[in-house]
């Protein structure tokens, strides 16, 4: 059996059955051809960084470590062919020195790129489907390379195809960004704002990564998946109810006039949830969104946590709040809401 503590960000200790390395799409294709009809799939792992290891595995874990940066050079924009095992952040540093702009309110997202159209990724007013183009992908059903133009990964809030219809079949080789050269700062989002008028690309950089190092935990000090919340999503109505108890509640507009986005990490600062801690997992003293790894967490401490974070903002809210990070069981990927539910004897240790 193979640790796969150090391929988590939680650093759970879960192993698994055996440890692939995919550094090519000649590896990935030779490991497709030995896969057996009568095995489950492996599972995929970039940096693991948005991953919550439910248990030891009974199937195999294959890293994507694809590399490759390739650019090319259009009139009005330029097109990124970016290998799926290539760090997030360091490609937005390394646009930044290009002179390639707009994605620098996603610096310091960690993983790889390869997962950032499977989550949708966003911050800061920005998410990584406005500059996706294509995506790369061999099939692990039928062995073919594929690709998948920006409408057909059907791009949603922290969603895609790649969690859908093509979860747990699909491991990107590549993704195609297109980035325009008349760049437009967004700068909508707290302290952007104090930036001034015409922020330079690398001034808002700095300020994402001063602002999420100060609110956000580095995963190798102390482990942690990032935001384990999403923000709920609430029609009119609850909407209006929450405003009358709590005017200031934030809540910002989507895409569709007749709904609203809540903050997920407000709604659990107000159970007065910062600290919580079971077994050796704990809500975050500075950011509640965030479920850290304290003291040797196992997976129960944090399903436990996360349960009872969920239950308290029920309670309190009405609004139920679901995981964004991705739940894997024995067999592979599987739906967190049903692996919450199905938890009994929420621990309550302080």
């Amino acid at each position: 059996m193979n640790s796969l503590a150090k391929y988590n960000s939680f650093g759970l200790e879960c192993k698994a059955e055996k440890l692939y390395i995919i550094d090519s799409t000649t590896r990935l294709n030779n490991a497709v051809e030995l896969l057996k009809p009568d095995r489950p799939l492996p599972l995929i792992i970039g940096e693991g960084s948005n991953l919550l290891l439910t248990c030891n595995l009974e199937i195999d874990v294959w890293l994507n470590r694809i590399l490759k940066r390739e650019v090319i050079e259009l009139e009005h924009s330029w097109i990124l062919r970016i290998g799926a095992g290539e760090n997030w952040h360091e490609l937005v540093q390394w646009c930044i020195t290009q002179g390639i702009y707009g994605l620098e309110n996603l610096a310091l997202i960690p993983g790889t790129v390869g997962a950032a159209p499977v989550q949708n990724i966003g911050a800061y007013g920005v998410e990584v489907c406005k500059f996706v183009n294509r995506v790369r992908y061999t099939d692990l059903y039928d062995g073919v390379s594929y690709q998948l133009s920006a409408e057909q990964c059907q791009f949603d809030y922290r969603d895609s195809i790649f969690k859908s219809s093509l979860k747990g079949r699909a491991v990107i080789t590549e993704v195609e960004l297109m980035m325009p050269k008349k760049w437009h700062p967004v700068c909508d989002y707290g302290p952007l704002r104090d930036l001034g008028p015409i922020p330079t690309a690398q001034a808002i950089f700095d300020k994402v990564c001063e602002t999420r190092r100060a609110k956000l935990p580095d995963p190798k000090v102390l482990g942690n998946a990032g935001s384990f919340f999403k923000n709920p999503i609430v029609d009119r109505q609850t909407l209006e109810t929450l405003l009358s108890r709590y005017p200031d509640a934030p809540h910002f507009a989507t895409k569709q006039d007749d709904e609203t986005k809540l903050a997920a990490g407000w709604l659990i600062d107000q159970c007065g949830l910062k600290g919580y801690t079971v077994g050796g997992a704990r809500v975050h003293e500075q950011q509640a969104l965030v479920l850290v790894n304290v003291a040797q967490a196992s997976a129960s401490d944090v399903l436990q946590l996360a349960k009872y974070v969920q239950l308290r903002v029920q309670e309190r809210f009405g609004v139920k709040i679901e995981p964004e990070v991705r739940f894997i069981n024995a067999l592979g990927e599987c739906d967190a809401m049903d692996c919450l539910a199905r938890l009994s004897g929420i621990n309550h240790a302080i």
